[in-house]
């Protein structure tokens, strides 16, 4: 099996080293993991991609590559510049450091690379590491995604619904909090949203008197719902949430028709 790996974190990120040993785990010992990823961190990027000025591509050794550009980015020059003798047979995203999960998953690079996927025609899975009390001051706070995670790509891939339609499914994978011993299994689940959490900013003068800002996050840890990605993962459970690039409120469309006509 031939995997291609990204991430939004960054080359030197310890979530990919994480997701190289599952790779190489899932692809087996005749396989190839290629590792095309950003060579700083891009996260909070979502989805976008770079088409106004040229990208640079280093070579830094055999199937590794860093690029100056987003996670999407990565995929598409994965697919269209590095590999191109023999494409790849699943890409795989992650692991990323915390959640992405809930409304975290609109702004998410890690989440982007598998859009670019999907919307390229190749199956993809993003893995993320929620962070939390029980794991955010482990020695490895990675820990359940490292054990658990080649187990559940390997599931994924042999017994997920995997579809070649325009807006085909990827998979969105989230660990719990806990260390890899308190994981209770998985939950399908879908995305959640967590009423309480928005992001804002923090403004602030520098010396030079000039005004910038922070934008700042909110808490992780409300709950979603029963049925939802964040509420299984607080609960101990690694969620796994299938998803389509089709933003389209399918639910109104009837309504919406008769109202307009």
């Amino acid at each position: 099996m031939r995997i291609l790996i990204t991430n939004d974190d960054g080359i030197n990120a310890p979530g990919l080293a994480v997701l190289e040993h599952i790779a190489m785990d899932v692809a087996g010992p005749d396989g190839e993991v290629w590792v095309v990823a950003p060579s700083i961190e891009q996260s909070g990027v979502g989805h976008c991609i770079n088409y106004t000025r040229p990208t640079l591509i280093t070579e830094l050794a055999t199937r590794r590559y860093a690029v100056e550009g987003s996670p999407a980015d990565c995929v598409l020059i994965g697919l269209h510049e590095v590999m191109t003798d023999a494409k790849p047979d699943i890409i795989l995203s992650g692991v990323n450091r915390g959640n992405n999960a809930g409304e975290n998953t609109l702004y998410s690079g890690t989440i982007g690379a598998c859009i670019e996927a999907a919307l390229q025609g190749y199956n993809a899975i993003a893995l993320s590491q929620f962070y939390g009390p029980d794991n955010v001051n482990a020695d490895d706070p990675f820990e359940a995604a490292a054990v658990h995670g080649a187990p559940l790509v390997k599931r994924l891939l042999e017994d997920g619904l995997w579809t070649e339609e325009a807006y085909r499914i990827f998979y969105n994978v989230n660990f719990p909090p806990c260390l890899a011993a308190d994981v209770k299994g998985h939950r399908v689940v879908s995305q959640g949203y967590r009423p309480n959490t928005r992001f804002g900013t923090q403004g602030f003068t520098a010396p030079n008197r000039r005004r910038y800002t922070w934008i700042t996050g909110g808490n992780q840890q409300d709950h979603t719902g029963e049925g939802t990605d964040v509420t299984a993962n607080i609960e101990g459970y690694t969620s796994v949430t299938p998803m389509r690039v089709d933003l389209t409120a399918h639910d109104v469309l009837v309504d919406l028709e008769k109202r307009l006509s």
